[in-house]
């Protein structure tokens, strides 16, 4: 004879799933670059003005009694730090906020932080996104100072600690390395280093956690999703040297009015009033230098308080060429055009320097200096004393790019 019970399925519609009021989701993650460099008062309009030191004076010994005393002058630059904003939009439907058991927009909030300090990494390390008043990043800045270590060799100690390695690049140009950031990987790395014994360098024991420092220098990992790995493995400077200021913290919205338009094709998307909802607005404005003040070990602020070691297979880059001359005849005749008439080249400038958006160098005796870079816009300008300067916009794309600035002398 069966015996009847009421079996789980007859009371489902009577148990209640429970509802665990904890979110399993990470730890949002900071900005490194904006924890490690110096942070300026916020600024009051959307660009400040920071007063570099641009030429060193030198002394002279004097011969004799009654010898010349030697003339020098010093001088001074402008580096400007132009504020950007960073921003994004919200919607959600009001009915989808009354009916959630959890506050939707305390859980977004600090996510759009997150994107907002990995947006802000990408564009200072790596160049990702950068606007186009912001100079080069650290990376391309590093590069263009010849302050990159190739991994030739497997040997991370020596690419890192070794004479024309990682830090000692750093060292050369006279800046002191405070702080190192890498990706995820460089920990496995630094764990496999072994003496000559095969005694590990890093961990002592596998009982304790491993303190990464290189050099007494503090290691941080970027593990906000920022790091290009496809630009540099590794990344050790002076992050005092490199400045930013805010223009507006991090500022939210509640918009309950207007229209959301797709920023491509201008396409309205949503209407709040119309469609009962509501849009977090979230902004943020700031700008950041790496002025590269002269020091006595780098006179032309010609070199980096940054180093980085490459990836296995380096960036691609595209070579800039860049020519000054005076724009007067030299008078020797390089040959002939389509039509026949004598081409006749200008008096290439020796010792100008050319700002190639932050990366600074001089010209050599062909008047030329080389630089490279990822596809982008590079404000560009060249100076030299008794001459008029010129600034122009370098666009790079898949190509080498070749370019002729002419500055005149002044009367």
């Amino acid at each position: 004879m069966a015996i009847d019970i009421t079996t789980r399925e007859n009371a489902q519609a009577l148990i209640e799933t429970q509802l665990i009021r904890s979110i399993q989701q990470d730890v949002p993650k900071e900005s490194i670059f904006m924890q490690l460099a110096t942070r300026l008062p916020n600024m009051t309009s959307n660009q400040s003005k920071m007063p570099v030191l641009d030429v060193l004076p030198m002394t002279y010994w004097v011969d004799g009694d009654t010898g010349y005393k030697g003339v020098s002058r010093a001088a001074w630059d402008n580096v400007y730090i132009n504020a950007e904003e960073l921003a994004v939009i919200i919607p959600i439907s009001e009915n989808v906020l009354s009916d959630a058991s959890y506050d939707i927009w305390a859980q977004i909030k600090p996510r759009a932080n997150e994107a907002i300090a990995a947006a802000v990494d990408a564009a200072v390390f790596f160049d990702i996104n950068r606007p186009s008043s912001w100079p080069n990043g650290i990376v391309t800045q590093a590069r263009n100072a010849g302050n990159n270590v190739s991994p030739a060799s497997k040997d991370y100690f020596d690419l890192i600690m070794g004479e024309g390695g990682v830090l000692d690049k750093v060292e050369q140009d006279g800046y002191v390395v405070n702080g190192v950031v890498a990706v995820p990987g460089v920990k496995a790395k630094l764990r496999g280093l072994r003496t000559t014994d095969g005694v590990p360098i890093f961990t002592q024991t596998m009982q304790e956690s491993t303190r990464y420092a290189l050099d007494g220098s503090p290691l941080y990992i970027m593990d906000n999703g920022a790091f290009d790995a496809k630009s540099a493995q590794l990344i050790a400077g002076d992050f005092k040297q490199a400045v930013y200021a805010i223009r507006q913290d991090v500022t939210v919205k509640i918009l309950d009015q207007g229209v959301i338009q797709d920023p491509s094709s201008k396409d309205i998307v949503y209407n709040l009033a119309q469609q009962d909802m509501v849009a977090l607005r979230i902004v943020f404005r700031m700008g950041w230098a790496l002025p590269k003040a002269a020091t006595r070990l780098d006179p032309d602020r010609a070199g980096c308080p940054f180093a980085y070691l490459e990836p296995s297979t380096a960036l691609t880059t595209q070579t800039v060429t860049i020519t000054v001359n005076d724009g007067v005849n030299d008078g020797v005749n390089d040959g002939v055009d389509a039509e026949g008439l004598e081409l006749m080249a200008a008096n290439p400038v020796e010792g100008a320097t050319v700002n190639f958006n932050g990366s600074i160098k001089k010209t050599n005796s062909s008047g030329q200096v080389t630089f490279t870079a990822i596809a982008g816009k590079y404000p560009t300008s060249v100076k030299k004393t008794g001459y008029q300067g010129t600034s122009e916009t370098i666009e790079v794309a898949s190509s080498p790019v070749s370019k002729t600035m002419v500055i005149t002398a002044k009367a």
